[in-house]
């Protein structure tokens, strides 16, 4: 049997470079990251449900519960900057040139 080699990562652009993914690619996970964190820490300040936030965002539960989860590879980041909105917060998105 084959051993596989662990990697640790540290921040989304290594993650991508792992991954074989390119820059953007990694600019990508660290702005959907972003957002899960900062639902998942609204979520936990204000005490809600899935099933109320799913309400206040009008998605379904379902979907609610796997971003809590962080389990977001089937959720668009259209929803969750929707359900950022219903919890009362804006994301602002900020423009740098690329290294």
């Amino acid at each position: 049997m084959k051993k596989s080699k662990i990697t640790l990562t540290r921040t989304a652009a290594e993650l991508a470079k792992a991954l074989g993914l390119t820059p953007a690619g990694g600019a990508e996970i660290a702005l959907r990251s972003d957002l899960n964190s900062k639902i998942v820490e609204v979520v936990h300040r204000k005490g809600l449900t899935h099933a109320q936030v799913a309400r206040l965002a009008r998605a379904s539960r379902t979907r609610v519960t796997a971003i809590m989860n962080r389990n977001t590879k089937d959720i668009s980041t259209d929803l969750l900057l929707r359900v950022l909105y219903s919890l009362g917060y804006t994301a602002k998105i900020k423009f740098q040139k690329a290294a």
